[in-house]
Formats: C-alpha cells, structure tokens, sequence
C-alpha cells in the first residue's frame, strides 16, 4: 500500500549545507529508473543490497534478502537530507550495551539477531511466538523516511525499512479489551553487556508502549533494516519500533514481545522519572524538559564549530496527520 504525506508536514527549510549530495541523490535515482525500466519489461526488479553511500553491511539473514526484491522504494520520503549512515550507526543510544553514544556500535557484535522470534500475547485472538520471518513474510517491506528526534535534543533523518505496526496488529485479532500495545526488548547479558552492570538505573526489561490507536497509525512502523539494509546490531536487529512524531525512546528496539493490555503499561523511562519522561513523549518545542529546552535541536552530522541546529516541530513535523490522535488532550499534563 502506497503511504504518502503532505508535503507541508514534511517540508524543513535546509541551508545549502544539508542538501542531499549529488552522489547520493542520482544513486537513488539511478536505483529508480531501472527499478521502473524492470517493471514495464516484466522483468525482476534490480536486486541492490545497498542502494545508499554507505559502508558495506553485514550477512543479512536469508528471509531478508529474499525479500529485498518487492521493498517499496520511497514508500513516504521527506525533505530533508538524510544523515550518513555513518553517523546513524554509530551515534545511539542502546543501553543493553553501554551508556556512552559509542558503546552501541563498540559493543554489539555480542548481539545474535538469528534465530529470532516474538511473542505476541495479552488481548488478541491469535497468540502465539512467532519466528521472525513468519511475521514479515506476509508483508511488503516499504522504505520510509523518517525524522527521528531524541529526548536530548538531537536528530536525523534515517530511511527505514519495515511493515506498519498495524498490518501485524490486524493479523493477532484484537479483542474489545485491546486499549494498549506494550513491548519488550530482549534480556540476554551474555549478548547485551550492558546488562550486566551492577550500578545500571534500568530494571531489565527495558519497556515502552503506545495506546492503540497510536499503535494503529499509519506512521507507525516495525523496522528490520535501514540505508537499504539489514537492521544493524546496534540500532536494534533484528526488529525495533519506529514511531516518528515521538521522542526516540519511545521507539524500543530488538523486541522480543508485543503485549495487547487493557491498561497502560508502566514503561521504563516513566518509571525511572516520570517527571522527565512521559507515557506520551510526544515531539513538543512548546514543553521544555527540566533540564533543558526542547524548541531546537542538533541535526546530525554536526560538531563543535558548526552545530546544525534548527528549529524543532511540533509532533516533529507530522502535525498534520497526528494531532487528531490528541484531540482535547493537554500536552503538557499528557506530555
């Protein structure tokens, strides 16, 4: 299914300095047109592992790239330029493998992203623990591109690829008693050595949750890769959560449950300080967090002599198809 935005929602004003390069621009291209030469011939999409300047990836499990063939290229696109790759990959915050920014990329090597399944229980018709490859292989993988604004007051612009949390919903049947979606990421600190610190804050599981109809938005998406590739360890293979008009921690990553609740969950970052972080995290400029502002922030690439920072939107610029969700809400009791 062909998602689009409005272009008002996803329209950023760039300095000549954050548009996309050319090199990267008629890759993409170039990737398109024979994508689209391919389809009038009726013959087999071009098979690209990587269709983005960036470095070379690791073994992508075999369900993935049997599927890479039928990925929906462009599936919603954004204005803004996208942040390197090298950037994305190695600036996150992953706690299961250290609290430094570093640490997700240094550390996760340990992580092994196959096998991998999900249990998905609580209000739904159908539960069960589904293998990995079982639970994407109905779907087309769509690439989105999307802003992803971190609580700290930086962001990028990363193009994921994954399925609409709400086709998987769907096909778990949903009872009447179905108000929340909870999930869980792996516990294993043999793979996630950040776990295994006797001075860490987080009591493992880290957990995070969204209402149902946030969980049903057409926004919301379950990513297995990005860049045109597999999901790198270390922002979350082999599934994690993207919700883009959220801070990032909403957007849990390496899930291993998927539980449907008549209550809202208690979420880690709300039970850790819930005057800092609320249940909704949604992207706000207007609601400052208590030790710092949230009306701009630091769009990577960036450094210490050219910071890049803009003005931040609110619902990180996807008002327009998101704010229904909040109608009649405070923002800043609800925040």
């Amino acid at each position: 299914m062909l998602l689009k935005t409005s272009r008002s929602a996803l329209r950023w004003s760039l300095p000549e300095s954050q548009v996309t390069s050319e090199a990267l621009y008629l890759n993409r291209r170039r990737f398109l047109a024979a994508s689209a030469g391919a389809a009038l011939a009726g013959t087999a999409l071009p098979v690209l592992a990587n269709p983005y300047d960036a470095e070379p990836a690791e073994p992508a499990p075999a369900w993935f790239k049997a599927k890479q063939a039928g990925i929906q290229w462009g599936a919603i696109k954004a204005d803004d330029a996208l942040t390197p790759f090298a950037d994305a990959a190695r600036y996150n915050n992953f706690y299961e493998f250290g609290t430094d920014k570093g640490d997700p990329a240094r550390f996760a090597a340990s992580l092994r992203p196959e096998p991998w399944s999900v249990v998905i229980d609580g209000e739904v018709a159908k539960p069960g623990k589904l293998a990995l490859e079982d639970l994407i292989q109905p779907h087309q993988l769509e690439e989105r591109i999307y802003r992803l604004r971190c609580v700290e007051a930086w962001s990028m612009v990363v193009p994921w690829l994954g399925i609409p949390l709400s086709v998987l919903l769907k096909r778990v049947e949903p009872t009447s008693k179905a108000k929340y979606v909870r999930f869980e990421t792996l516990v294993d600190p043999e793979q996630m050595p950040g776990q295994r610190s006797a001075f860490g804050l987080i009591d493992w599981p880290y957990v995070e949750g969204l209402r149902m109809d946030e969980a049903m938005h057409p926004l919301s998406i379950l990513a297995v890769g990005m860049y045109g590739r597999f999901m790198p360890k270390q922002n979350g293979a082999p599934i994690r959560l993207v919700v883009p008009w959220k801070y990032g921690f909403k957007s849990i990553k390496s899930i291993v449950r998927i539980s449907l609740l008549e209550k809202q969950p208690r979420t880690t970052w709300e039970a850790l300080a819930p005057n800092e972080y609320g249940f909704y995290a949604n992207v706000n400029p207007e609601v400052s967090h208590p030790r710092w502002s949230q009306a701009t922030e630091r769009r990577l690439p960036s450094s210490l002599f050219s910071p890049n920072r803009i003005k931040t939107q609110l619902f990180n610029g996807y008002a327009e198809e998101v704010a229904s969700l909040y109608s009649g809400m405070d923002l800043r009791v609800n925040y």
